[in-house]
């Protein structure tokens, strides 16, 4: 079936517009109970976490209408992580999460992710089959079967807990100075809680949610802040979350920035080094860097490498057994722990290999250098092809035929609108900076 409103995490837009209104959210939700309603009786339950965007209060209660009128019961969790609504959705019994996050976005878009009773993502087909349930018309429970909803108050403690526990027994955070920037979202509690009760002391940022600060100016997509930060107080370790903090990006002492690629290198290696790293398998995008790709060949390891996107991350790591994966951007998935991308959780493992080496986040975080890498995009015109071009084709072959053994061409289409996606690795700078400009004005709109 295909999926015209769910894309590749969920459904998202803009707020107040298709498809992130109340109306469609209320279809949604009803269509959503529908599916997992396996019966009559109201023993069936879901999970709805959210975000800090103000957006956030119109599309719960429009879920949750949804959903009661499809006979679900609704536990409301309130603003929490996208990876504690995973881990909630299992620990609860409950046979539906939800999260409402945009996550990286600004405060004016939103979105919706669903997890199933096992608290991953659904799959492609699942989402299919709920978008065919809205398209339809949807049955709504007899008066007697309505569902109820109600607040959770510890869902946020239970997650705090939770996280504490992938620490190491008897192992503690006392003389560790911390700066955590939870890009004032849906962590701003549970991050800085976790960090002081495992002994850091802790410099809070981005913590003051009003609505619409959400990743603004702050998190993992400008670190800027948290940067400035960790240098003026002299702190070991820098954690930059996004606006639902299933992304991480990390700051050493010195102020370097390091991205989900150098947290891979760090864990595969440790992990490896313990016998728990399964058949010596990490899981990234295309788009992890050719750097990671070969230092872990240089330690026996194996890259396997999917389509852009967290959830096709995931997919190959339950399909593969394997227990380690992520993104460049952050995204780190650690199924020993965790169901999906979790930027605390993550962290708090780069925290255990400094205090158990007792080695600077500078050295731990820079595992391996990074081959150059720039990326363009080429807007083209809806229905045109220009990959098929054969001036294209042409310089598509000459420029892998120039990188053999030094680096690599990806193009790839947005997914979400007509642009096409060109990132160029390669040793040489020179050299990369041709091959882009060439590829680049190959696909560019051709001019009457």
């Amino acid at each position: 079936m295909t999926r015209r409103l769910f894309g590749t995490d969920g459904v998202r837009g803009r707020a107040n517009s298709h498809p992130m209104t109340a109306e469609m959210a209320l279809r949604l939700g009803a269509a959503a109970g529908r599916y997992f309603r396996r019966d009559g009786l109201n023993r069936h339950r879901v999970v709805i976490g959210k975000d800090t965007r103000l957006s956030g209060y119109m599309i719960e209660n429009a879920l949750t209408a949804g959903l009661t009128s499809t006979g679900m019961n609704v536990l409301l969790l309130g603003p929490v992580p996208t990876p504690a609504v995973g881990y909630l959705t299992r620990s609860m019994r409950a046979d539906l999460g939800i999260m409402i996050s945009a996550s990286h976005n600004p405060h004016h878009d939103n979105g919706i992710k669903f997890f199933g009773p096992d608290g991953f993502k659904l799959s492609d087909a699942a989402e299919a089959e709920i978008e065919q349930i809205v398209a339809g018309d949807i049955r709504p429970s007899a008066p007697e079967h309505i569902g109820r909803a109600r607040r959770v108050e510890d869902g946020l403690g239970r997650y705090v807990e939770y996280a504490k526990t992938t620490f190491p027994a008897r192992t503690g955070l006392a003389g560790l100075r911390v700066v955590i920037d939870a890009a004032h979202g849906a962590a701003y509690r549970a991050a800085p809680e976790a960090l002081w009760e495992l002994g850091a002391e802790v410099i809070p940022i981005g913590v003051e949610p009003d609505g619409f600060n959400i990743n603004a100016g702050c998190g993992s997509t400008d670190p800027a802040r948290a940067v400035a930060a960790v240098r003026d107080t002299g702190a070991d370790l820098g954690i930059c979350l996004d606006g639902d903090a299933d992304r991480v990006i990390l700051i050493d002492e010195t102020g370097h920035v390091a991205d989900g690629d150098q947290i891979l290198a760090l864990l595969a290696r440790r992990w490896a080094a313990a016998g728990s790293l399964r058949d010596g398998v990490v899981v990234a995008t295309v788009m992890s860097n050719l750097g990671l790709e070969r230092a872990l060949c240089a330690h026996g390891l194996r890259l396997e490498r999917t389509r852009v996107g967290d959830r096709y991350v995931v997919e190959r790591m339950r399909a593969g057994g394997w227990n380690l994966g992520g993104e460049q951007s952050g995204h780190i998935v650690m199924t020993d722990h965790v169901t999906t991308g979790d930027g605390l959780i993550a962290a708090l493992q780069v925290l255990a290999a400094m205090t158990l080496e007792g080695t600077p986040a500078s050295r731990l975080l820079r595992g391996f250098e990074p081959v150059p890498q720039r990326l363009e995009n080429v807007r083209f015109a809806p229905g045109s092809t220009p990959l098929e071009r054969p001036a294209a084709q042409r310089a598509v072959a000459d420029a892998e035929a120039r990188l053999q053994g030094r680096g690599r061409l990806l193009i790839r289409n947005s997914g979400t609108e007509p642009l096409l996606r060109v990132m160029v690795e390669c040793e040489d700078a020179a050299l990369l900076d041709e091959i882009l400009s060439s590829v680049v004005a190959s696909l560019a709109p051709e001019t009457p």
